[in-house]
């Protein structure tokens, strides 16, 4: 994860100080990234206290404007001032962090001077007790043990593992082992580490960027109750409607290269935002519309003496005009999987299927049976073994004990909960066409353009694209394989509101059957018609 922080020792008139001014000036913003303008001369301003959803569509700029936030990119042009003494605190998801440290190491960083004092305490108790110290080193060894004690004391440091574990267990974190090495663990799995750690940093500032990726439905009933009651201010990107509705009473918006400021929760940004939407594209039109009268009665009249002055007064008024920026036009993208037939109606059992890691079990023995045209929503808390079932029926992973199996014309396509790719420096293009070689370049660039990576977006390299850009093409490459079982981890993960709609709308199209881990609800009670629930 990678962190900003800016440290002062706050005093009392100084806090008194905070309470009212702004902690975070954004003036005249100004940014381009791969030839896109993603911000032009953009305000915001952020009070102590806001809690603030950022949302936009994918590849709007929301995780370039955390990046800017953060300091870790430099924009190109404008101002962005924290109030001096800040912490700020940053979860990066795609972040690399110490894979040599454990779990609780890891989280135990969020304490290190306190920790370090310790160790610095147990020295001197240490020395205190040898033979050869002196009359005079002892007493200023009882001092300094004294102050170091009460230190700790204060703190409450001797309750800090406890506080750690609540933290952790809120976020399913102990079901993974916290003498587990980060090394060891999924990109999902680090994720929530991460946030655990950053929770506990407890920063005045918070910039959270998808936290509710990788985590199950009572883990985010935690996290939302947590950020709730959260008495610094923080800004989360998400599209989840539903989670923003419960921790934000401000979203922000980035669209049109502008950022824009909405006081309530998420619901009622949607209903402003139609109308805003509506309002400026109706002043768009307008004023391209006197633009171009403006043109043509300059275009007429600087030739001709008698109305030259005129035209050249209107050439200054139409060089002070601030032109308004095209609105932006999404398209949504159109996902479709091709379906191959299964003859019977028979294509997975699974009995007694026992999974885990180096031949220890995670669960009890799993039994299921799936038929061609079932639509089954697997649900559990995370750590529980949704993903590890679905990579033992991917043959990724040995299973431990039982079994499961396929009809002799199964043909499956498979989507992973982690966005990996063969190499990050690679682009959307050359992916494709590594995975579907058949493909010629024009066909590789149709197949991107449906699920709307196109121009620029085609050509950059996938570890430089959002997160949900990365998710279109990995849903782009499942639509180039015909099945009859897809198996999907989590798909609408980073996945803006138009994608998830199209995606919704090809699974209900899809006439065979498919596997879905997913932490959203009611996304999935509308797509499928059975549940099986890891915990019962």
């Amino acid at each position: 994860m990678r962190r900003r922080a800016f440290k002062l020792t706050f005093n009392a008139e100084y806090a008194k100080i905070i309470c009212v001014m702004s902690i975070l000036t954004i003036k005249g913003l100004s940014h381009t990234y791969d030839n896109k303008v993603l911000f032009d001369d953009a305000d915001l301003t952020v009070n102590n206290g806001e809690h603030i959803g950022i949302v936009g569509l994918n590849g709007a700029g929301k995780s370039t404007f955390m990046k800017i936030l953060t300091g870790s990119l430099v924009q190109d042009a404008g101002e962005v001032r924290w109030l001096p003494g800040i912490k700020v605190g940053y979860l990066d998801q795609h972040a690399d962090i110490d894979r040599t440290l454990t779990v609780m190491q890891y989280l135990e960083g969020s304490f290190k001077e306190l920790f370090d004092l310790s160790a610095r305490l147990e020295a001197a108790y240490a020395r205190m007790s040898e033979e050869d110290v002196t009359d005079d080193e002892m007493e200023k060894l009882i001092n300094r043990t004294a102050a170091m004690q009460s230190k700790l004391d204060e703190e409450d440091f001797y309750s800090l593992e406890a506080n750690i574990k609540k933290v952790a267990g809120g976020l399913g974190i102990g079901n993974l082992g916290y003498d587990t090495l980060i090394g060891k663990l999924s990109g999902g799995q680090r994720a929530k580490v991460m946030l655990a750690k950053l929770l506990l940093d407890e920063p005045d500032v918070m910039l959270l960027d998808e936290p509710t990726n990788f985590l199950d439905l009572e883990q985010i009933a935690w996290l939302a109750k947590y950020l709730d009651g959260y008495k610094g201010t923080f800004l989360l990107v998400s599209h989840d409607g539903e989670f923003l509705n419960k921790v934000c009473k401000i979203i922000v918006n980035i669209e049109n290269s502008r950022i824009k400021k909405y006081w309530g929760d998420y619901d009622k940004f949607m209903q402003q935002h139609e109308s805003d939407a509506k309002q400026y594209a109706e002043s768009y039109e307008r004023q391209q519309r006197e633009i171009k009268r403006m043109e043509d009665y300059i275009a007429r009249n600087k030739a001709r003496a008698a109305t030259a002055g005129m035209a050249n007064s209107r050439k200054k008024m139409l060089d002070r005009i601030e032109v308004m920026s095209k609105p932006v036009s999404f398209e949504k993208p159109v996902f479709s999987f091709p379906y191959t037939l299964l003859v019977t109606k028979h294509l997975l059992d699974v009995k007694e299927l026992v999974v885990g890691y180096n031949g220890k079990a995670i669960l009890p023995p799993v039994n299921f049976t799936l038929g061609s045209e079932s639509k089954l929503w697997l649900r559990g808390t995370n750590g529980m073994g949704k993903t590890t079932i679905l990579k033992t029926l991917m043959k990724q992973l040995p299973a431990i004990g039982g079994g499961f199996s396929y009809n002799i014309n199964v043909k499956i396509n498979y989507i992973e909960q982690d966005l990996e790719f063969p190499s990050k420096e690679m682009n959307a293009i050359s992916f494709m066409s590594f995975r579907h070689p058949r493909l010629s370049q024009k066909e590789v660039r149709n197949q991107l353009a449906k699920v709307g990576i196109r121009g620029d977006l085609s050509t950059k390299a996938v570890g430089a694209l959002s997160g949900g850009e990365q998710v279109r093409v990995k849903l782009c490459s499942l639509m180039q394989k015909e099945s009859n079982l897809l198996i999907l981890d989590e798909p609408t993960n980073h996945l803006d509101n138009l994608s998830k709609e199209a995606l919704a709308e090809a699974l209900s199209e899809y006439p065979g059957a498919f596997i879905l881990v997913s932490h959203e609800p009611a996304y999935a009670d509308g797509l499928c018609n059975d549940i099986f629930d890891l915990e019962k």
